[in-house]
This record gives structure tokens, C-alpha cells and sequence, in this order.
């Protein structure tokens, strides 16, 4: 394991994916801790850790909106040590359930700073329900963010999907200037897309939940915050291919690695 670097696995009840996601370190040689809200609190200190993880579920039951319950709770019990994780350029990842929580948060899109309110949602998929399926996303974004580094920009990734509240969108009011900032800033990161990169154009099943632009994942403006909504750990490894049994030769590794080694490697280079 990699001395100096810890991450913390965040989970609540309802969580899950916490254990894969933990795999996935462990796989890059990275320490991670599976660790409930209270326990960090009460026990331990965000600073102890080099990264957080909001993963994937649906916490607290998704009661009000996916993600919100967590997200308030998360602000009131770290909100200080949170604001100083970020300055002291710790990485944040949020998968599915855990983007959810970082977008309730306002730590995404956070344009500038921390937003007191949502400057953006996960509404409900269109069309309605839970949707668990394989999805292709193709890569957006030209080098700020951190979780991207080692995957070429255009290139295309097949990752599964599991949520019903996946849409992301922005207000009315505020879609086509919040939409140039992402451009702008270099913050759009994941859209949906066909196997060969043809953009969804908001088509059902390409576009799984009916997200604005075809939406699968953005950054904020440093770079080191990030969320994506398709579940990178259900994707790491070659066996977990949905076509793995009609392949000659199983690969080892599948898309979702290169998510994690993007983070590890800036991780082995600023806390070791």
C-alpha cells in the first residue's frame, strides 16, 4: 500500500457499492476505509484521509431527493473541515447516488465557490423508473479535471447505469448560461453517448434518464471535485463485461480503472 495515502469510503444507511469501490483501491495499491458518517465524526478526521467518497445507493432511502438528507447532513456535521479539505486540494468523488449528494451540496458545479443552494439537479429519470443497464459516455473534458487524466479526450467508455434519478438538468432560467460556464470552464466531463460516440441527443436508451445536454458527469472549477452518475467500479474489471462470456480472451481491466488511476496518480503525487 502506498504510505501517506488514505481514502475514505462514506456510507450511510442505504449505501452501497462501498465494498467495490474499495476493491478498486486497494487494487492500485491505495489504503481505503469503509467508514460511516458518525464513526468519522465522532472518531476519526477528515484529515486523516487524502480523498472522500460519497458512493453509490440511495441514502437515507432517497426521502425528499436523492442525495439531499446525506448532503445536509454531511454540511452540518463537516461543513467547516469540508470548505478546508477542498482548499487544501484533497480530492472529492461522488458515484451515482454520491453525485447526487455533492450536487445538494452545491460542491457541484461549484463555478467559483460552494453555491448555498442547488445550482443544479438529479430530477426523475425520463422515462420514469429505475433504469440498471450498460451505458456508453465519451469523454468531454480537455485536462482539468483530475479524475480524467488517463483517458484521452473523445474517447468513448461503456459503463453501467443504475438509478432512477439521473437527469440532470439545470432551471429554465439558468441552462443555457450555467451550460456555457461548463464549456467555459472546462468543466463538462461525461456525455451520454452511442458505442461509436454519436452523441444521444437526449434519445432514450442512449441517453438513459433524459439528462439536459446528454449529461453523464461534471467537475467543478479546480478540477478535484467530481461526479459522474454511471458506477466506474461496477466497470473496473474485465469480468464484469456484460458480453465477458462471448470474448476469446477476458481482458483484466475494464473503462472504469481508468477513472481511479486518474486519482490515484495525482494522490501518489501530491500526498506521498
Amino acid at each position: 500500500m502506498e504510505a501517506g495515502i488514505k481514502v475514505c469510503i462514506l456510507r450511510v444507511a442505504g449505501t452501497n457499492c462501498d465494498a467495490e469501490t474499495k476493491r478498486s483501491f486497494e487494487d492500485l495499491g491505495v489504503k481505503a476505509e469503509i467508514l460511516h458518517l458518525s464513526r468519522l465524526v465522532k472518531e476519526k478526521s477528515l484529515f486523516d484521509y487524502s480523498a472522500l467518497v460519497f458512493p453509490g445507493g440511495f441514502s437515507y432511502g432517497d426521502y425528499v431527493r436523492a442525495g439531499a438528507i446525506l448532503a445536509k447532513r454531511t454540511l452540518a456535521k463537516l461543513g467547516s473541515d469540508m470548505k478546508e479539505f477542498i482548499e487544501e486540494e484533497r480530492l472529492i468523488l461522488g458515484i451515482c447516488n454520491g453525485f447526487q449528494v455533492l450536487v445538494e451540496a452545491g460542491l457541484l458545479p461549484r463555478f467559483s465557490r460552494v453555491s448555498e443552494h442547488p445550482e443544479a439537479s438529479l430530477a426523475t429519470n425520463i422515462p420514469i423508473g429505475y433504469h440498471c443497464n450498460w451505458a456508453h459516455i465519451k469523454h468531454e473534458n480537455s485536462g482539468r479535471c483530475i479524475f480524467t487524466q488517463k483517458i484521452p479526450k473523445g474517447k468513448t467508455l461503456e459503463i453501467p447505469v443504475a438509478h432512477a434519478e439521473g437527469r440532470f438538468i439545470f432551471s429554465k432560467e439558468t441552462e443555457t448560461d450555467y451550460l456555457e460556464k461548463l464549456y467555459e470552464n472546462d468543466q463538462l466531463v461525461f456525455r451520454y453517448c452511442d458505442e461509436n460516440g454519436e452523441y444521444a441527443n437526449g434519445k432514450y436508451p442512449i441517453n438513459p434518464n433524459g439528462a439536459f445536454h446528454d449529461i453523464a458527469g461534471i467537475c467543478d472549477d479546480t478540477g478535484r471535485i467530481f461526479g459522474l452518475m454511471p458506477h466506474p467500479e461496477r466497470a473496473y474489471y474485465g469480468w464484469q463485461l456484460p458480453n465477458w462470456t462471448r470474448k476469446e480472451k477476458i481482458p483484466k481491466y475494464s473503462d472504469g480503472k481508468l477513472i481511479f488511476q486518474s486519482m490515484v496518480e495525482y494522490l501518489k503525487k501530491n500526498f506521498t
